[in-house]
């Protein structure tokens, strides 16, 4: 035979993807779930540092693409899912943690009183807003107060010098003032 037949090369993740919409086939799902289970498992044992917490957070993440896959346009599969990732471990630890974010010199939307009235929606807006931040004024904040990591720390881990630090973090949050008060009702 002159023709090798060649064997079917797996589909990568936009052909997954459109699969998976076209037919709801979740063994369609279930491959994409094997490519990016263990990135997934890597992120949320970032936030959470402890493995049942991550591998729980791992399958409910899962669960949650049967439906938003279907309904949603997503163009680059591994960015967005980073991105659902890691909104889902910080509104886990927004559930179990009361942050209190000082803006101006008081403390404004996540106050500790007010912030366990927050709604989704308003909580949905504030990591909209931190989405929009420069990944430097982000990855501060998120230091700073969701992992509650001192200045010197962040300094440390980020390599950013003591003073951008701190102006990471004032300006993160005077930007996250600004969008919030942009796009509350």
């Amino acid at each position: 035979m002159l023709f090798k037949r060649r064997k079917n090369k797996a589909l990568d993740d936009v052909q997954l993807l459109r699969k998976y919409q076209l037919t709801g086939e979740l063994p369609v799902l279930g491959e994409l779930y094997e490519r990016y289970m263990s990135p997934v498992y890597g992120v949320c044992l970032k936030y959470f540092k402890n493995k049942e917490d991550s591998q729980d957070a791992v399958m409910q993440i899962f669960e949650k693409l049967v439906d938003r896959l279907l309904t949603e346009e997503v163009r680059d599969f591994k960015p967005w899912l980073y991105v659902v990732t890691r909104n889902y471990c910080l509104m886990q630890l927004r559930k179990t943690k009361v942050q209190q974010v000082p803006i101006n010199g008081h403390t404004d939307y996540l106050a500790e009183e007010e912030s366990e009235n927050l709604s989704e929606e308003q909580w949905q807006l504030l990591s909209q807003g931190m989405d929009q931040l420069p990944t430097e004024q982000q990855q501060c904040l998120q230091l700073f107060y969701l992992q509650q990591q001192s200045y010197q720390t962040i300094a440390e881990q980020t390599g950013y010098e003591l003073k951008q630090v701190k102006s990471h973090i004032q300006n993160g949050r005077r930007n996250l003032k600004i969008f919030v008060e942009k796009h509350h009702e």
